[in-house]
């Protein structure tokens, strides 16, 4: 019985034998394949991350300006500073600006002239981001 047993060992080593792993050569080939897609795929991801970072500054400065003016008329005075939004509920919070990714980067803008017929007060009238970063159109996100 212990023969049997030897025997039949010895038959699915010998099977084994013309087995073999992938070649240096294969392993090559996947490899350069693999690199190849690495380098178109990732210029992509960078640049729609990129974009998608540009939405989200866009939406962020469209909704503190609407806040800024919602401000202004309803208070008869500007906003002066942008906490002053956050205080009287019309921001939940400052939002990060998603260039820097930081909160206190915001640039406000401020002018002589007012925009309501009732406002006794200026204060700030515009707001930009505190990055000098190029955007895709090849302007800085500070003069958006």
């Amino acid at each position: 019985m212990a023969r049997r047993r030897m025997r039949g060992v010895k038959a699915k080593n010998s099977e084994r034998q013309g087995e073999g792993g992938f070649t240096l050569m294969e392993l090559m080939i996947v490899m350069a394949i693999i690199g190849i897609l690495v380098s178109i795929a990732v210029p992509i991801y960078v640049r729609v991350v990129k974009s998608a970072k540009e939405a989200a500054l866009r939406e962020d400065l469209y909704t503190m300006r609407t806040a800024i003016n919602s401000y202004t008329i309803d208070k008869e005075k500007a906003p002066q500073s942008l906490d002053d939004l956050v205080q009287s509920g019309y921001l939940k919070s400052i939002p990060v600006d998603p260039t820097t990714s930081r909160a206190d980067t915001w640039m406000t803008g401020q002018s002589d002239t007012m925009i309501d017929i009732n406002e006794t007060e200026g204060g700030i009238d515009d707001v930009h981001s505190g990055s000098q970063g190029i955007a895709n159109d090849g302007t800085t996100y500070n003069t958006w």
